[in-house]
């Protein structure tokens, strides 16, 4: 059967599953050697040296003049981010994107940030993949550690604190915590800064 070029990106926006032994989902591995190779790239650059961010940018298909991303860096399926503006990602982010993931205006990350978009099918974990999109909003900081599982909204402003594990959406104006992540209390959105 001919598959035509993208299908494999239909089938994960709708959250799978697919199949690792069809042909389609070759244009899947493509992108994540494409994708590994420009990291290891970009991490092989001394951090000192402002050519890391060239691979990157071609890593996402965007100038990152106004994204800020520090190495080491790892991303699996760079046509699968999209960046807001002032987002910034600190060192050792690791971004399982096939899923998809989109990072509104002002997402601050600290170091250690981990975003899983996809998942195995618990019967076929060698063959079968399902998917859940990522959505982090405007203005949401995410602290060391951070775990984030397929399918999750960050809400505007929220705060996740370091070491959390989050497995549902968190509202906006929210600070939570813990393993897995629940509300601790919430901020007054008056005192949030534009």
């Amino acid at each position: 059967m001919d598959y035509e070029k993208g299908y494999v990106y239909d089938l994960m926006d709708q959250g799978g599953p697919t199949d690792n032994r069809e042909p389609y989902f070759k244009e899947a591995v493509e992108e994540m050697m494409r994708a590994r190779t420009l990291c290891a790239k970009a991490n092989a650059t001394l951090p000192d040296d402002p050519g890391y961010v060239s691979y990157l940018e071609e890593l996402f298909g965007r100038k990152l003049d106004d994204v800020r991303i520090l190495t080491p860096f790892i991303c699996d399926f760079g046509n699968r981010v999209k960046f807001g503006k002032g987002v910034f990602i600190n060192h050792s982010a690791i971004l399982s994107a096939s899923g998809g993931i989109e990072f509104e205006d002002g997402v601050m990350s600290a170091p250690g940030l981990r975003i899983a978009t996809i998942n195995h099918d618990m019967n076929q974990r060698h063959t079968k993949y399902t998917y859940g999109r990522v959505l982090v909003k405007k203005n949401a900081w995410l602290g060391m550690n951070v775990t984030i599982c397929p399918g999750v909204t960050i809400g505007e402003y929220a705060v996740v604190a370091a070491g959390a594990v989050v497995a549902k959406d968190v509202p906006d104006y929210a600070i939570v915590g813990g393993v897995p992540a629940k509300v601790i209390r919430y901020q007054d959105p008056s005192e949030q800064e534009e």
